[in-house]
C-alpha cells in the first residue's frame, strides 16, 4: 500500500481508476461443450500434437508401438501389450521406456493446455518429462474453457506438483529454429474419449 500511496501521480503511472480489476478478465466460458472441445482440438493442433477422438476400448491400440511406461492407476484395458508400470521404475529403466500413456487432471481449451496433478492415473512428474512420446486420455467432461475455470478446478491440489504442457516440447534456437523434445517429450499424442477420430 504505501508503494502504491508514494507512486499516486508519478509519471507513467496510472492511476486508480484506470488500473485492470479482476473483473475485467473474462473468467467463465461461454461455448457449448461440443464448442469447447472442438477448440481444445483446434489449439492442440497448432501446437503439433497429434489429436484422435477415439472409444475407451480402442486407447491400447492407439498407442503407437514401443516400450511404453503407465502410471500404476491406468486401467488395464487402456493398457497396450506389454506396458511397463512405473512403480519406482530406476532412472536407467525410466530412461530406457520409449513412451509412456496417462490421464490427466483437465484440459484448457482456449490455450491448448493438459494439466497433470500427479494422480494415480498421471504418475509422478519425472514420468511424464523424460520419455520422447507422451499419450494423454482426455474425457470430454475434464474440459474447460477458460484458464481462471482451469484454476478454480484446480483448488485444493496448489501442493502437488502441477505440470502444464501445451504441444510437445519446443524451443527456438539463436536463429530461431524450432527444436523439439529438447525439455520433455518431442511428440505428444491426446487420445479424447467418445467419438470418431476427428
Amino acid at each position: 500500500m504505501r508503494v502504491r500511496a508514494a507512486l499516486t501521480g508519478a509519471p507513467g503511472t496510472a492511476s486508480p481508476e484506470h488500473e485492470p480489476s479482476l473483473g475485467a478478465y473474462r473468467r467463465v466460458g461461454s461455448l457449448s461443450a461440443s464448442d469447447r472441445l472442438e477448440l481444445l482440438v483446434e489449439r492442440l493442433r497448432d501446437y503439433r500434437a497429434d489429436v484422435r477422438r477415439v472409444a475407451e476400448s480402442e486407447i491400447a491400440v492407439s498407442v503407437p508401438a514401443g516400450r511404453i511406461a503407465v502410471a500404476p492407476a491406468v486401467p488395464a484395458e487402456w493398457r497396450p501389450p506389454g506396458a511397463i508400470e512405473d512403480r519406482a521404475l530406476s532412472p536407467r529403466e525410466h530412461d530406457a521406456v520409449d513412451g509412456v500413456l496417462t490421464a490427466c487432471t483437465l484440459a484448457i481449451a482456449e490455450t491448448g493446455t493438459l494439466v497433470l496433478a500427479a494422480g494415480p492415473a498421471e504418475g509422478r512428474r519425472a514420468l511424464t518429462l523424460v520419455p520422447d512420446l507422451h499419450v494423454c486420455v482426455v474425457r470430454p467432461e475434464q474440459v474447460v474453457e477458460t484458464v481462471p475455470e482451469a484454476f478454480d478446478a484446480l483448488r485444493g491440489l496448489e501442493h502437488r506438483p502441477l505440470t502444464f504442457v501445451s504441444g510437445p516440447s519446443a524451443t527456438s534456437d539463436i536463429e530461431l529454429k524450432r527444436v523439439e523434445g529438447v525439455h520433455g517429450p518431442r511428440t505428444l499424442v491426446v487420445l479424447i474419449l467418445g467419438g470418431e477420430t476427428a
